[in-house]
């Protein structure tokens, strides 16, 4: 069963390929034998072939018609954090923010204070300062989680977009 930081480790596949269990495991935030464990996860899933490379219909269905239903967005209290779903980039300015408090990951070191938005897994906010991309993808992925109806269909338009270009068979 897959797990969330799984997800993760798919995403930074798809937008970067692979290197190793070490170099991904420090530019996610996460130990070594959890990228092997969620390798082997996606592999059984049939998201991944051979040990490393996504399958790109396995990928767009499981983005677009299971993570809204198996990640649903949990969201909290008033907090610092970094900007996701409609709130960051590539869909902040495409959406008319309301009065509302933006969708924050929750960080202590986050420019912005808003309304907690759980990420997918713990060391997210670490990870995506590490890589700009995969923020711009789990802001996507988060836009599908917990967005509105427009929000979503952007988000998956734009990730539609995004696989046609990733490291994917």
């Amino acid at each position: 069963m897959l797990k969330p930081q799984d997800l993760l480790v798919l995403l930074k596949l798809l937008h970067s390929g692979w290197t190793s269990h070490g170099q991904m495991a420090q530019s996610l935030g996460m130990s070594a034998s959890e990228v092997h464990a969620g390798l082997k996860r996606l592999k059984q899933s049939r998201l991944v072939k051979g040990e490393t490379t996504p399958i790109r219909s396995a990928v767009r269905e499981v983005l677009q018609y299971g993570v809204p239903y198996f990640l649903p967005a949990e969201r909290g209290e008033l907090t610092r954090g970094l900007p996701t779903a409609h709130a960051a980039p590539p869909l902040k300015g495409l959406i008319v923010q309301g009065n509302d408090p933006p969708p924050v990951w929750p960080d202590p070191e986050g420019p912005v204070r808003g309304q907690a938005f759980k990420p997918l897994y713990r060391s997210v906010p670490f990870a995506v300062r590490q890589d700009p991309a995969l923020y711009e993808w789990l802001v996507l992925i988060d836009a599908l989680r917990g967005g509105s109806t427009r929000e979503r269909h952007l988000a998956a338009k734009m990730l539609e977009d995004r696989l046609q270009t990733a490291v994917v068979s």
